[in-house]
């Protein structure tokens, strides 16, 4: 009898729609397949990485003509829970299979000559076990040192954790300082007694990580936890990454990429600063961390908290419809009271510095002589000071005063920012922030040879400078991506704040973000209004969140009755409504304000809306393909009352690296009408398409789901 062959279907990191069919031969690779295994096979003229997604005893294709897969992985298969989600975002984020699951994978796992190694390198990684018996309990709040506000809010979470196996959505909503991470340790705490059980916690951006690492070894001295995120090695992440598939990291802590880690065990997730842009990853498969965490927990019938100060405005309404369960935090931690907030009209003369003012700077000062007082002040009652302003570099343009050359860039339809010595380089230079290209600063005007060069605008170099000049006796520290790549990274800017030997520090938005500052008294925000008025229409809810954020690292360590600081932001438009609740700390009042304009508007989240990207070397065909691409969909009657579809349009940096990019926009009300035209429009660009390059007119397309920027 003839034994029946064994053809397995094998998804590769490619955009193509299909799988490929190949032979397994079970003797040469010791063991039949599995839905999940990470396999290498033959593809091309080349070898390539793949994942099974399919067993069976036949293929469409003729058996003698298949190729045979080569190695199979030392790994186990992937969990099918993780399968189920990364099909979920393939279909959602009309993305491609294995152009979804594969670059998830950590890079240790998917170089074969490396293959033999690993046990080993697993082996001395159990030795060198990251337990954490002599840990120093940092931040540790246990569950009776919390304050009748943290007790409440825990006890309704350990009484929803008691109904096993059903899906819940939890808003942990507190003000800045009230305890939202005390809380949630503690939640975790309780589910952690059983030792198989694992949990997901998330946080947005790196320089969060080292923080809340070292507060979740103070609550978990004897737990594994494994650390995922683009900053730890790819050693560290391929072990760290096994460690929760295999089930040995009961915690898994990490950024966006963490959430699509295999975790068999799965109990909780939590997803710190649920609200925060960084969770939308922006290239490749644009996934929402946010929203595939809480279809997992969907999926897999278990609790995902959502911990903001600033909800985002679907993640509030949805708490206030009662589809999501809301618990707040209306007190700080200790008791201290809310920062004082400070409207500095930069219209008005009387904040300005006048010729006859004792303490005006020699140079033209660039902050308010109302700022600058309170600074002062701040320094003189040993407190630090905090100001943000959020464009790195020295001046975001360098001009000709005689012919008004300015520094663009040749790659981009953007400037190049001019940076001082030390930061990218032994020599001051100029770099465009988008597609990276670094020049030498010209001594003369390249267009006229004027030698009278100067800077418009400033960052965060320029402000250190005047800073520095204005108060030589503070010891001023510069924190952003440029100070943090050059020392030991961002983590050892900020013990400097946290030990005390810094007076005034000046940096972008990673000051802003969840760091638990002990002697902050002042917190300062300058060139507000450049984040104000912006096309994109979520412009004023991301700047409100960010100045709540911000105003919350002031007065931290106050106790009951203190002050608790105070912000100052400088603004050409003082009755703004983002300025006007942030006077009243009116979260709710905000977002309430911004549902309604967004309901008359009918934008999201009362619409859903997709992007069809092109790129070409010339933005007229890229306009002219997007044109194309909405002639057709109007010719197969799929415009409607429900699904609009607006004119191309370049996108806002219109030219990065050389090529020219548009943008097509399409809108529903119904998120179920806008998921079937996508797929119809995706199957007709693949037609044409090879990969996703138009094979006629060699244009690069790309579909985004949710987009958060338009």
């Amino acid at each position: 009898m003839t034994l029946k062959p064994i053809v397995v279907q094998v998804v590769i990191d490619k955009p193509l729609a299909q799988g490929f069919d190949y032979l397994w031969d079970a003797e040469k690779l010791g063991k039949l397949p599995e839905i999940g295994h990470i396999v290498e096979v033959p593809f091309a003229r080349s070898k390539v990485i793949g994942l099974v997604i399919k067993v069976s005893d036949h293929s469409d294709y003729e058996i003698a003509k298949l190729k045979s897969v080569d190695r199979l992985a030392p790994l186990p298969s992937l969990d099918p829970a993780l399968l189920r989600l990364m099909n979920f975002a393939s279909q959602y984020y009309v993305h491609a299979l294995g152009e979804t699951i594969l670059p998830t994978i950590p890079q240790m796992w998917k170089k074969v000559e490396d293959w033999e190694k690993i046990p080993k390198k697993i082996e001395t990684a159990d030795k060198k076990s990251n337990k954490n018996s002599n840990v120093i309990a940092e931040g540790l709040i246990t569950e009776d040192q919390l304050n009748p506000s943290q007790k409440n809010a825990l006890q309704e979470l350990m009484a929803d954790g008691q109904q096993e196996n059903q899906f819940r959505v939890i808003l942990l909503q507190g003000q800045t300082g009230s305890g939202k991470t005390a809380v949630f340790l503690n939640w975790l705490a309780s589910i952690l007694r059983d030792e198989a059980a694992q949990v997901l916690l998330l946080v947005p951006e790196i320089n969060l990580t080292p923080q809340l690492e070292r507060r979740v070894k103070a609550y978990f001295p004897d737990k594994k936890m494994a650390l995922l995120h683009s900053g730890v090695s790819e050693k560290k992440r391929g072990i760290a990454w096994y460690e929760a598939m295999t089930g040995k990291a009961q915690i898994i802590l990490g950024t966006r990429l963490a959430a699509l880690t295999p975790i068999p065990n799965l109990r909780a997730i939590v997803v710190d600063e649920e609200h925060d842009a960084s969770y939308k990853q922006q290239e490749g498969t644009r996934y929402s961390a946010r929203d595939l965490a809480i279809w997992r927990a969907h999926d897999q019938k278990t609790t995902i908290l959502l911990s903001s100060a600033t909800p985002s405005l679907e993640t509030w309404l949805a708490a206030q419809s009662g589809r999501y369960k809301y618990i707040r935090l209306d007190q700080r931690a200790q008791g201290a009271n809310l920062p004082s907030v400070h409207l500095i009209n930069t219209r008005d003369p009387q904040n300005q510095f006048s010729p006859g003012d004792e303490d005006a700077p020699k140079q033209k000062s660039l902050i308010t002589k109302t700022l600058a007082r309170a600074i002062t002040k701040t320094l003189e009652a040993k407190k630090q000071s905090l100001i943000l302003i959020n464009r790195r570099g020295y001046a975001p343009v360098l001009s000709c005063s005689a012919c008004n050359w300015l520094s663009k860039c040749t790659q981009c339809s953007t400037y190049t920012v001019m940076h001082k010595a030390g930061a990218l380089g032994k020599r001051s230079v100029l770099s465009c922030h988008h597609c990276g290209l670094v020049k030498s600063i010209p001594q003369f005007c390249p267009d006229c040879g004027n030698a009278d060069l100067k800077t418009l605008g400033h960052g965060t170099q320029k402000l250190e400078d005047a800073i520095e000049e204005m108060w030589p006796q503070a010891r001023v520290l510069r924190v952003d991506t440029d100070s943090s790549r050059k020392s030991k990274g961002a983590e050892k800017l900020f013990q400097e704040i946290h030990e005390g030997n810094v007076d005034i520090v000046v940096g972008t938005q990673m000051i802003a973000k969840g760091h638990d500052y002990q002697n902050i008294g002042l917190v300062a925000v300058l060139d507000a209004d450049s984040r104000l008025y912006s096309a994109d229409f979520r412009a004023a809810e991301r700047l409100f969140a960010q100045l709540v954020q911000v105003a919350g690292r002031a007065g931290r360590s106050g106790t009951s009755g203190e002050r608790g600081g105070d912000i100052y932001i400088e603004t050409q438009y003082p009755e703004s409504p983002v300025f006007q609740y942030l006077l009243r700390h009116d979260v709710d009042g905000f977002m309430a304000f911004t549902a309604s304009e967004r309901e008359e508007a009918k934008l999201p989240p009362y619409s859903y809306q997709a992007l069809i990207h092109a790129e070409a070397k010339v933005l007229e065909k890229a306009i002219q393909f997007l044109n194309e691409l909405k002639a057709r969909m109007k010719s197969r009657g799929m415009i409607s009352k429900e699904l609009k579809v607006y004119d191309p349009v370049p996108k806002p940096v219109m030219r990065v690296a050389g090529s020219e990019r548009a943008q097509l926009l399409i809108e529903s009300p119904n998120r179920k009408t806008l998921q079937e035209a996508l797929e119809i429009v995706d199957q007709g660009l693949r037609q044409d398409s090879q990969g996703r390059i138009s094979k006629i007119s060699r244009i690069r397309w790309l579909i985004e789901r949710d987009p958060i920027a338009i």
